[in-house]
């Protein structure tokens, strides 16, 4: 098989979208449920009327904010100390590779030896790894460190404050229903459209089956919704 073909075959994998898709999913399904059941619990709390309406709207907008904000900060300090982490492994493979080059070569005959070859190709994959680049191998096969696959934090902050954003506006249209009872229902309409959206394209982009991560988020949505209605209904805090 020609380098070409292999070059393309590895870019038909999808493991290089793992650095920003995982933010993308949390952040939409974040927005919708956390906005959504925002919005249910007010609805639930609150009696009707102009006042609780405009309490509403402020309450989700506020949230949208917020949450957008807190994701994207959330997202960039966790995946920042994930390169924190690789690149303090980087830095030791360095020191070792200078210390014990010799030992270095042993360990990476012995990774490739547990991963199927024989004794002698091992070395002998070993021997021409190192003389081509020992860092990038011993980085790659042993640490399982690739560049297509390195988290990035400020994709991820922006993929997962975005998504957030675009997931909770889904349910926020519900608050300009004419009434709060309508209101609920429209909240629960476009966030269970929300909900489908987010799982059909999550599950398209990751190229797995739809149904199943699909149905994973309507569910996992739902239950965060009626939670929160539940705990509105049952304090009923008519007085805000």
């Amino acid at each position: 098989m020609a380098l070409e073909d292999v070059y393309q075959r590895n870019l038909n994998h999808r493991t290089h979208r793992a650095g920003w898709l995982r933010a993308a999913v949390l952040g939409a399904n974040d927005g919708l449920v956390s906005i959504a059941s925002l919005m249910i619990g007010v609805t639930a709390a609150k009696a009707g009327g102009v006042d609780a309406q405009g309490f509403l709207i402020t309450a989700g907008a506020a949230g949208i904010v917020a949450g957008a904000m807190s994701m994207a900060v959330g997202e960039y300090v966790s995946v920042r100390s994930q390169n924190d982490i690789e690149e303090s492994d980087r830095l030791l493979e360095i020191e070792h590779l200078s210390v014990d080059p010799d030992a270095e070569l042993l360990e990476l005959q012995e990774i490739y030896i547990k991963r199927g070859l024989s004794q002698e190709l091992a070395m002998e994959v070993a021997t021409a790894m190192h003389a081509r680049d020992p860092l990038e191998a011993h980085l790659r096969d042993e640490l399982g460190q690739h560049p297509h696959t390195k988290a990035r934090p400020v994709q991820a902050a922006i993929a997962s404050a975005a998504a957030f954003t675009s997931g909770g506006l889904i349910p926020f249209v519900g608050a300009f229903a004419p009434t709060t009872g309508t209101a609920a229902l429209g909240i629960v309409g476009f966030t269970l459209v929300g909900l489908l959206l987010t799982g059909v394209i999550s599950a398209k982009i990751s190229g797995s089956k739809i149904f199943t991560p699909t149905l994973r988020v309507i569910i996992g949505g739902c239950i965060g919704m009626a939670i929160t209605a539940g705990i509105g209904r049952l304090l009923h805090v008519s007085g805000i």
